[in-house]
């Protein structure tokens, strides 16, 4: 497989250059449905079944098997959104500088898709029928959180052995065992307007009554047993000399394991009881929106056989934990062994300074490929 892959490196190089040259940001439906169009062609050319889950307000999300495939023990997950808005592409399109490939989503994750395809191309050459082993689910609002392809992830998930998640590598090559999970909250803040000048003792000021609560908040962080509480955005008041009537703060939640989920939303709950500014009234929205991936026993047994594969084709295979958040959380939650950072090799992710590091894209195509058919000799 090493050889037909080294043969086809620009090949996959120009599949990435086209996709990459497509803006797909989460909310560009019509961008994510031109990059679904061409993986669907290029699947159905392989002899792929492609379900369309079509979606009103972000792009469609596809679920493919090969036609031949029973009962499939393995799912990959990858996506086809971006962070970046219309118009990024036209602003900084696909380079190459050196060994690195650059452009708006290269490492996350489009680089993965041809990691995916060719994977696959490459079991097919070889005669190996690990193609017939996977169902992949390739949604379309990942970086928004899923909020629309989540129950098709956890559906088609259920009955899975493995989890395969196309996230990019880390840069130093580690693939992700643990994430942190991930909640969004919005919290909001209704006081009473006044004129700071002339009656500011009939105001209620919801900014200060805001000040107290974010100090609470932030008082609930445990970094040393993965707990973060961040108020990331504020806004509030209408003008300098007005007392504010509306202050509203983003909240973002991190934890390292489910079982701390139900004392902090407690903890949540009291803060916003009550008031520290007499007169002012507090609303909390929002939820735990991605559970944590876990690493527990079957993603070590996962990961074992994971560093095996690397040993024999010569790739050293590290893990790491990410408060970052991805779809493997909620296979992970499911019981199914997960990994996730599958992708080549890269970084800087949501940023203009993304990049592919050009040599681990074949490496680790390798290493899919080879993963697929060491799990699926297990499993049949």
């Amino acid at each position: 497989m090493e050889t037909f892959l080294e043969e086809h490196e620009v090949e996959m190089l120009a599949f990435i250059e086209k996709i990459v040259n497509i803006d797909s940001g989460s909310y560009d439906k019509q961008g994510v449905d031109t990059i679904g169009e061409i993986l669907k062609r290029n699947y159905k050319d392989l002899g792929f079944h492609v379900i369309v889950e079509p979606q009103e307000e972000y792009g469609n999300h596809l679920i493919m098997q090969h036609k031949d495939a029973i009962n499939p023990a393995i799912i990959i997950l990858a996506h086809m959104d971006t962070v970046f808005p219309e118009g990024t592409v036209s602003e900084r399109p696909f380079r190459i500088v050196g060994n690195r490939a650059y452009g708006p989503g290269v490492i996350d994750m489009k680089a993965s898709h041809a990691t995916v395809l060719y994977a696959i191309k490459a079991l097919i050459s070889e005669g190996n029928e690990g193609y017939k082993n996977i169902r992949i689910v390739l949604n379309s609002d990942e970086e928004i959180g899923s909020p629309s392809s989540r129950a098709i992830i956890e559906r088609e998930a259920k009955g899975k052995k493995y989890a395969l998640v196309m996230e990019p590598a880390r840069k130093d090559g580690s693939l992700v065992s643990s994430r942190r999970g991930k909640g969004n909250y919005t919290l909001i803040i209704e006081g009473k307007a006044a004129h700071s000048g002339i009656e500011p003792e009939k105001g209620r000021s919801a900014i200060e009554e805001l000040a107290h609560k974010i100090i609470q908040l932030h008082e609930l962080s445990d970094h040393e047993n993965g707990i973060s509480v961040n108020v990331g955005l504020i806004e509030g008041g209408s003008s300098a000399n007005t007392v504010s009537d509306h202050a509203e703060a983003q909240i973002d939640i991190r934890i390292k394991e489910m079982d701390q989920v139900e004392l902090l939303e407690e903890r949540l709950e009291k803060i916003c009881a009550s008031s520290d500014v007499a007169g002012t009234k507090i609303s909390l929205e929002g939820e735990m929106n991605r559970p944590p991936m876990e690493k527990n026993k079957k993603t070590r047994a996962l990961l074992r056989i994971i560093q095996d594969v690397g040993d024999e084709i010569g790739i050293e295979i590290e893990d790491t934990s990410t408060g970052g958040g991805s779809d493997a959380s909620f296979t992970s939650s499911l019981g199914v062994a997960t990994i996730d950072g599958l992708g080549p090799v890269g970084g800087n992710a949501h940023s203009d300074k993304e990049y592919l590091e050009i040599p681990s894209l074949v490496e680790r195509t390798l290493l899919l490929a080879t993963i697929i058919e060491r799990l699926t000799q297990r499993t049949t």
